[in-house]
C-alpha cells in the first residue's frame, strides 16, 4: 500500500485524466486518488495526482496558475476550438497571405493581460447542473457567458506558414480556469481567418514542473511519491511546531503562536517535531486554525 502524497504524471496522448487516475489507483493500491486539473485526451503533459489523504491538497492545486506549450492553427476554425473537432470551412491561401507577422503580434498582444474569455462549448463548465460538451454532443446550441480570466505571458515561438496553414508555437501562462484551445480561437477570429489547437502541453502547475514528471507506463507509485509534508511544505510556508501544538491542531483546538508576525490568509503546512504533516492551518493574528487535517499515523516525509 502506498502512503500519502502527491505523484507527478507526464499523461500521454490520447488518454483522458480519468484513464490516468485509474491507472494510479491499481499501481498504488488505493481507490482514493484524484487529480488536480483535467487535460483533455489530445493534450499531454503534467497531471498532478493525489493518494490517500493527500487528495485533500488537490483543492489548493487547482487555482495554481499554469505554463503550457501549444500548437496554434490558423486557416479554418473548429466545432471544439481543437483538433479532435469537425473542421469549419477554411480561409483561402489569399486570405492567409494576407495575415502579417505584425498583425499576428497584435492578437497576442490584445490576449495578454486580463480578458474576458468565452469558454469553449465543449468545456466541462457545468450550465443547470449539465456538463456543457454533454450538451453539446445531445444536440442542443450551448452559449457560455464569458468569463475573467489572466494570460500573464503569452509567447510567440515560432511562425511556420505552410499551404492552407500557419502554425503558431505559442507558450502561455495563466490563471487556472484559462483555455488555450479558446486563445487559439479568438486569435484565429480576431485576424478574420479561423484558428484551432493542434497540440498542447502542460508544462507546469505551480510548484510543479513537467520535468519531474513520471512516465505512466513505467510508474512505480512507491518511488514517485512527493511525501504529504514535502508537498504541502512545497505549496506553503512551513510552521515547526511543539509536541503540545501538534496535540492541539490534532484536537481541533486553536494555537498561539507569539513570534508569529505579518498577515494571515494564505494556508501554512505545520509540521510535528516527528516530521508529520498535521495539517494545514490558517492564521490570525498570532493565533492559527485548522484547515485541514491529516492522519497522524502517516509516514514522514524525505529526511
Amino acid at each position: 500500500m502506498t502512503g500519502s502524497g502527491l505523484i507527478l504524471i507526464d499523461k500521454p496522448d490520447g488518454m483522458t485524466s480519468h484513464d490516468v487516475v485509474a491507472r494510479v489507483r491499481k499501481a498504488a493500491g488505493t481507490r482514493k486518488v484524484g487529480h488536480a486539473g483535467t487535460l483533455d485526451p489530445m493534450a499531454t503533459g503534467l497531471l498532478i495526482v493525489g493518494v490517500n489523504s493527500s487528495t485533500r491538497l488537490l483543492t489548493y492545486i487547482v487555482g495554481a496558475d499554469k505554463e503550457y506549450l501549444a500548437t496554434i492553427r490558423l486557416g479554418a476554425g473548429s466545432t471544439t476550438d481543437d483538433a479532435e473537432g469537425d473542421l469549419l470551412a477554411p480561409v483561402s491561401q489569399h486570405a492567409l497571405d494576407a495575415v502579417a507577422d505584425d498583425a499576428i503580434a497584435a492578437g497576442i498582444a490584445t490576449l495578454t493581460g486580463e480578458i474576458q474569455q468565452i469558454p469553449s462549448a465543449v468545456s466541462a463548465i457545468k450550465v443547470d447542473g449539465k456538463r456543457a460538451y454533454a450538451r453539446v454532443r445531445a444536440g442542443e446550441q450551448v452559449e457560455l457567458a464569458p468569463r475573467a480570466v489572466t494570460v500573464s505571458e503569452f509567447e510567440l515561438l515560432a511562425t511556420r506558414r505552410i499551404d492552407g496553414a500557419i502554425d503558431l508555437d505559442v507558450r502561455v501562462v495563466c490563471s487556472s480556469g484559462t483555455y488555450i484551445r479558446s486563445l487559439a480561437r479568438d486569435l484565429g477570429t480576431s485576424l478574420a481567418v479561423g484558428g484551432h489547437l493542434t497540440a498542447l502541453r502542460r508544462t507546469r502547475v505551480g510548484v510543479f514542473s513537467v520535468r519531474d514528471a513520471h512516465d505512466l507506463a513505467t510508474l512505480d507509485a512507491e518511488a514517485a511519491l512527493i511525501p504529504a509534508v514535502d508537498a504541502a511544505t512545497d505549496l506553503f510556508e512551513r510552521l515547526d511546531l511543539t509536541e503540545q501544538q501538534a496535540i492541539d491542531l490534532t484536537h481541533g483546538r486553536r494555537i498561539h503562536v507569539a513570534d508569529r508576525e505579518g498577515p494571515g490568509g494564505e494556508p501554512v503546512a505545520a509540521v510535528a517535531p516527528n516530521g508529520a504533516l498535521v495539517g494545514l492551518i490558517e492564521f490570525r493574528g498570532k493565533e492559527a486554525r485548522t484547515l485541514v487535517n491529516f492522519p497522524t499515523d502517516e509516514a514522514v516525509g524525505r529526511a
